[in-house]
């Protein structure tokens, strides 16, 4: 029995066609068969948010979903959405807040922080709370984090 599947999607713009194993999850297809590196394997169980990938206009857990799961998808990660500068201004104020130190969480962090902006414009610091917490920082803290998107939304609003 070949335990392989062909699948076709798009990434970050690119069209893919590739043979993998049928228990590949999405995460580990775009780090070490695509060599996007950007999106982590963290906890393994969807539960710390590095794995975060954007299929089809909403984000998921890269861990918890197979790479066949997404044939036929139109997948984005934190690479594709930093060179399409739809990211920059968040990017630039996780900067300029210290909302990260090692970095390990970022791009999780940014992308459910673009999700959270493109569904919510206004958010409280209470809902910016809610939305992210399914995402872990070791390092930085919460505040800063909260901080950061809090300014951005204030200045997407403008």
């Amino acid at each position: 029995m070949n335990d392989n599947i062909n699948i076709s999607l798009t990434v970050n713009g690119q069209k893919i066609s590739r043979n993998v194993a049928a228990r590949t999850n999405l995460v580990d297809f775009v780090r070490y068969e695509l060599e996007l590196t950007g999106s982590h394997v963290g906890c393994e169980h969807g539960v710390c948010g590095a794995c975060t990938i954007r299929v089809d206009g909403s984000i998921v857990r890269g861990c918890l979903m197979l790479a066949a799961q997404a044939d036929g998808s139109k997948v984005e990660t934190i690479e594709g959405l930093s060179d399409s500068n739809e990211i920059a201004d968040l990017q630039n104020e996780f900067h300029n807040s210290n909302a990260l130190q090692c970095g390990f969480c970022t791009p999780g962090f940014l992308l459910t922080a673009q999700e959270l902006l493109e569904n919510n414009p206004s958010p409280s610091r209470n809902e910016i709370r809610e939305f992210i917490s399914g995402n872990y920082c070791r390092c930085t803290g919460y505040q800063a984090i909260v901080d950061a998107i809090e300014n951005v939304a204030k200045k997407r609003n403008n």
